[in-house]
Formats: C-alpha cells, structure tokens, sequence
C-alpha cells in the first residue's frame, strides 16, 4: 500500500498546476508553425513538466507500506546420539519425520530441523554424547522473538552430558516422541573412575571404581586395573542387593610419562551390554614436587607465614634447614634437586648460612632474599645479591604500595587496597643502591608519602631469577589480613606468584611444538601448535614442521606443514584411536636441526554405551511441564495433526518505508520523458 504525504496546504498544489498552466499559455499563445492539434499536445507536456517540478520542490514524500506473512514454525530437534541408534529402526523413524513435516508444511508451518550436533536435515546417530538440555536452549533461542509453535524432541531420554532437560526453561510447548527400549535390563555398568591425573613418581595413588548393578543380586563381581595388558590390581565383592558398588585400589607410580590404565568389569552369564564394562584411564607420573628450601639462622614467624602458602601447593615440598637448629642431611642440600632457596636474614652475623647461601647462588639456584634485623648487610654483594647497603645501624618502619606498573604477572583487582592497608614491616635505614633493570612489585611508604625505594622487588641475573624482600615482619601483614576479612587471600596471592615466578625455568628454545592440550577426544582432531623464534626471540614464520607421530602399538606417520601467523601456526590431525601417542617435531633453524619431543592421549567417547535403557518417564514430565505432548514412535502419525490443531497462527508484520518523491528513479525517468517528448515535437515541427 502506498499513499502520498504532503506537509504543505492543498491549496499550495493548485498554486502550482495554476502556475504551470499560465507558464504553457503563455509559452504557446504565441503564433506557431504547427498544427492546432500539436500546440494543444506541446501546451499539455510544458504544463505537465512545470507543475510537477514545482510540486517535487514542495518535497512530498511517499509512505509505503509492506505486510510480511511469517507462518508458524515448528523445530524438529533430533537426539542423534549413538545410544538411539542401539533401541530403534532409525531409518523408519527418519521416515515418518519426514512424512510429518512434509503434512505440516502443506498445513502453512514451516519446518526446521536441528540435532545435537546443530543445525541440519542430515543425521546419522553418531554423536558421542547427549546433552538435551543444551540442545533444546539453543533451539528455542535460535528462533526467539519468531512465531515458534513447538520443538518436536525425538530422543531415547538418556542424557550424559548437562543438567537435566527437566530444569531447563522453555517457553514454547516441547513433542516428545520416544524411541528406544525401556526394559531394565541385566547388566553391570562401569559407571565412573575417580582417580589423580598428574603423580609423582614412586608414591602411591587410588583409584576408585564405582560399577552399577543391574538385576544381579547376590553375585561376585570383580574389577580389574591392566597396564600393558599386565594384572595390577584386582578386587572381588558380592553384589549382596545394592545398585551400586565402589573399589578401591592403591596402585604404584613407577615410570615417569603418561601411564595407560585399562579398569574392567568381568562380565557376568545373562548380561546384555558388555561395552559399558570398561573404561581407560591415563595417569601422568611426574618426577616429583618442586623443592623449596628455607635457609635461616635462626627460626622466625617469617617462616611460618611462608609455609603456610608453599603447602596450600600440593606441587611443592617445603625443606627448612635452620644451621644449629635444625639441620637437613647433606643429600637433601643438592643444589640440582632445589628449585628455590629462600634465604631469610642471611647472610648472618655469625656467617652460619653465608657460605652454603653463595654456593646455592653461584649454582644459579632461584632465590627469594628476605633482609631483616640480623642480615650481615656489607656481605650482600660479595654473596651475588645484587643490593648494596651503606648501613647507618638504624631501622625504619614502612608500609608497602603495590606497584601498578608491574606487568610480568597479574594480580587481582583488590590486592592494591589490601596491601596498602597492611602493617609497617622493619626495613634498613640508609642509602642503598641497585641495578638498573630490576622490577620493583612493592614501594615503600612513610606516612602518606610513597617513595621510590623498593621493598619487594625482581631481578634477573643472566639466567637466575632473584627476589628480594628489603624488611621482615611479612608475618604481621598475614594476620592483619586474617583479622580484617577472615582470610588470607590477598597474602597467600601475592607469594604463591612470586615463589612460581621464581621457582619456574624460562623455556629459552627458539623452537617449540606442543599439544594445544595433554588430552584429546577420539571424535575430534589433535591440534599442534608450532612457535619459531629468532635471536631477539621475536616470531618467525614460513619455517616447515616435521611431525612424526608414534602410537602404542609402533605405528609412525609423518605430517609437515610451514608455519604462518594466526591460525597457521597450528596443524590438525585427524582419526587418531584411543591411546598413548608420541612425537617428534622437528624444524632447521640457521642450518641447524632443531628437535622437540612430547606426547598425548586420546580418549575414545563411548559415554553412549553406558546407558542403553530408555527413560520414557523423563520424557513425559518434559512434554507434560511445557503444556506438550509424548508419543511414542509408533504413534508419530498424530504428530502433524495435533500440531496443526494448535493456538499458532500465522503473524503478519508491517513494514513502512518513507521516500521523497524526488528521490524516485521512476519520477525522474517521467520528467525526462516529458521534456523530451516536447523537444522532439518542436524539432521534428521545424522549430527549436
């Protein structure tokens, strides 16, 4: 529809025509050559061409409006898991879908279909998992604000993955139609395996399987741990009448990589689904904790406060050696088993730690330096700790202010506040000086005024990190903060970062290659990440990456790809089985063969296979809670009928366009028509 909309008086349009009229008559009152018959045509086109061009400076502006027809749609949401598949004829079922949808469409309902996987007409039962509750919200989100009349769910009820379906929102009433199997049937279920994934090499470590049973009352079931196909562990219990038995085992960590475990129930005479008796898990076994060693003359509440955020980190082993005190054997001082030494008031006046504290330091040992009271503060430098004092044997109270500046890690956003609320800690008085290229993390503040004077910083020494706390009485800032909120977390943050700054090596290689993750899914691909670097350590690209690929059972291929920035940086392997694999990457860098190793796992998905029974009581709360209604699959006839039966109907939306008529390519095109005609007429009547 449209209509023309003026925002001038009517009266101004007959201004115009009158205007046009008296300009042609005047034009053509004149003598002419040419027949009466063409004046009066000419007179017209002259009065036609005038009027209008005088209205389109009125600026009249065309209202056009446009009614949509939006029919109402109905999603076809199919559970293409792998466990529908094992219950039903999903070829047939597939058919009558279709047969359905087909009747819908010729009652005006338009047809989308969808599945787990996503948006798509094409399913083939294959998906790993099943996560109804995701699938249903993002159908209904997808076509919110449209003239959705249902989702019609086609699924056994199991679900593996989310919450359930039960407790997920929808506004729009849900057709189940239930497929699948619903006997209980005879079986023992694997139904989960709790166990630590990263261990440390010669401890111990459980494993727990919890096995489900299934109309076995009073049997004996054992569960079996392999590894390489070797026995080793294997425990037998009587089902008695539970549904549900754990077994515990202790198993050794031996060997240093990632270690293949294969737990097994013994199938038992009558039980229907063997698939879910087995379950593979994947231990990595680690050399061992990071070793932090306090070295100190003398105890202190320093300490304390220290070790408490060190054993929070169950990859840490905290070491104190107090010389005198409590001393550690010689082994347990091997200065290639510490990953850092944290020094506090040494070197001592006594020289009790001086020595072993240089020698941790010319090993290039990580170290975190904490000055304090007793600290021998002239043997800083000569034990290469890069601070040099000039002692005036007095001492001041400060407090600390968080460098905003600091960059090499984060912290949280409140850590500032805390911080600067903590107590004054003792630090040296006098003149001090330090390197260049240090990282202050900490200022000192005296009253209001904060000083340039660092009290916590950083600095590297070729390839050793050191850290160095100018003041003791951290233990206050521990219980100040406890005191306040009840907790310690702005303390404990602010030294696990600096002690895993400190106690982590920098990967100084210039080619690096590794797993985008340490464990891989069966249905996806494996993604490596290749990075090259150049002597400034920037990146570089268009080098090409040799792969080779290793399984368990000594299969071996090769891949190569060229590097490039982004995305490219990145190869995906495809197909890989369930197991352990291992590479070697491989790249020539300045003539030079450059060589990384690793490995992965992958694990196969077979979630599907644990849980073959139908829950058709789920489903028909679903429907019943959405104002829908359950079929089941041999009902799906009275699918279209009950749908076209519903509230929907179609909507009708408007839509309206505002146009100046002068921006109008047709009026355009009509003046010139006009003008043109009457040029034409003159010309071709001898006159111009």
């Amino acid at each position: 529809m449209q209509r023309l909309i003026f925002d001038y008086s009517p009266l101004y349009f007959v201004l115009c025509l009158f205007l046009g009229v008296g300009y042609a008559w005047l034009l053509y009152t004149a003598r002419y050559t040419w027949s009466k018959t063409l004046n009066r045509t000419l007179f017209a086109l002259r009065a036609l061409l005038v009027s209008a061009l005088l209205i389109l400076l009125l600026g009249p502006v065309l209202r056009q409006t446009k009614n949509l027809f939006e029919h109402p749609t109905v999603v076809f949401l199919i559970d293409n898991s792998r466990s529908v598949k094992e219950g039903t004829d999903t070829t047939r079922l597939l058919k009558s879908l279709r047969i359905e949808a087909n009747d819908l469409k010729r009652m005006d309902r338009q047809i989308e279909w969808s599945s787990l996987d996503g948006v798509s007409d094409s399913v083939y039962f294959t998906h790993g998992s099943s996560d109804l509750s995701s699938a249903l919200k993002q159908a209904s989100n997808r076509y919110e604000g449209k003239n959705l009349a249902g989702i019609v769910l086609v699924s056994d009820g199991i679900y593996n993955n989310g919450i359930s379906p039960l407790y997920q929102p929808l506004r729009v009433p849900v057709y189940v139609v239930g497929t699948g199997d619903t006997t209980q049937r005879t079986d023992l279920v694997l139904k989960n395996v709790a166990y630590n994934r990263v261990v440390y090499q010669g401890n111990k470590y459980p494993l727990r399987a919890e096995v489900g049973i299934n109309g076995l009352p009073d049997q004996n079931i054992t569960v079996t741990v392999r590894s390489l196909g070797k026995i080793l562990k294997q425990v037998t219990k009587n089902t008695e009448n539970k549904p549900l038995l754990d077994f515990d085992f202790q198993l050794d960590a031996l060997d240093q990589g990632i270690q293949r475990l294969e737990i097994r129930v013994e199938p038992q005479s009558g039980e229907s689904n063997a698939a879910n008796n087995r379950a593979t898990a994947f231990v990595e076994i680690v050399e061992g904790k990071k070793k932090i060693l306090v070295l100190a003359a003398s105890p202190h509440p320093d300490l304390k406060a220290l070790r408490t955020v060190v054993e929070k980190n169950s990859n840490y082993e905290f070491l104190v050696h107090l010389v005198g005190i409590k001393e550690l054997p010689a082994s347990s001082l091997n200065m290639q088993d510490i990953d850092l030494v944290i020094a506090h008031q040494s070197p001592d006046p006594e020289g009790r730690t001086t020595a072993l504290l240089s020698n941790f330091l010319k090993a290039k040992v990580p170290a975190l330096i904490v000055v304090g009271a007793r600290t021998q503060l002239q043997a800083l430098p000569t034990s290469g700790i890069p601070i040099t004092f000039e002692p005036s044997g007095q001492r001041d109270e400060v407090q600390a202010v968080l460098n905003p500046g600091f960059q090499d890690f984060g912290f949280s956003v409140n850590l500032s506040t805390l911080v600067g609320r903590y107590p004054p800690v003792s630090v040296p008085f006098g003149k001090f000086t330090l390197p260049t290229a240090i990282k202050p993390i900490l200022y000192q503040r005296i009253g209001n005024v904060v000083t340039e004077r660092p009290l916590l910083y950083l600095a590297v020494q070729e390839t050793q990190k050191i850290g160095i706390l100018v003041g003791d009485g951290i233990w206050k800032w521990r219980l100040s903060e406890f005191q306040e909120t009840g907790k310690t977390v702005g303390f404990d943050e602010l030294f696990s970062k600096i002690l895993q700054y400190l106690s982590t090596k920098d990967d100084k290689r210039k080619f690096r290659c590794f797993p985008v993750q340490q464990e891989f899914a069966s249905d996806g691909p494996v993604v490596m990440e290749s990075q090259v670097y150049d002597d400034l350590f920037e990146p570089i690209y268009g080098n090409t990456i040799e792969i080779e690929l290793r399984s368990e059972d000594g299969k071996m291929n090769t891949y190569r790809y060229v590097t490039g920035p982004g995305s490219s940086s990145r190869y995906r392997i495809g197909g890989l089985k369930e197991g352990i694999y291992r590479f070697t990457a491989s790249t020539e860098l300045k003539g030079k063969k450059e060589i990384v190793r690793g490995e992965f796992i992958v694990v196969e998905q077979n979630q599907e296979s644990r849980n073959l029974t139908a829950d058709f009581n789920l489903l028909r709360k679903m429907a019943a809670g959405t104002d829908g209604i359950f079929y089941r699959d041999t009902e799906i006839s009275r699918l279209s009928e009950d749908l076209s039966a519903g509230e929907a109907k179609t909507t009708i939306h408007s839509e309206e366009s505002f146009n100046p008529l002068i921006n109008l390519k047709w009026v355009f095109f009509l003046l010139l028509l006009l003008i043109s005609a009457e040029w034409f007429l003159r010309k071709f009547a001898g006159s111009y």
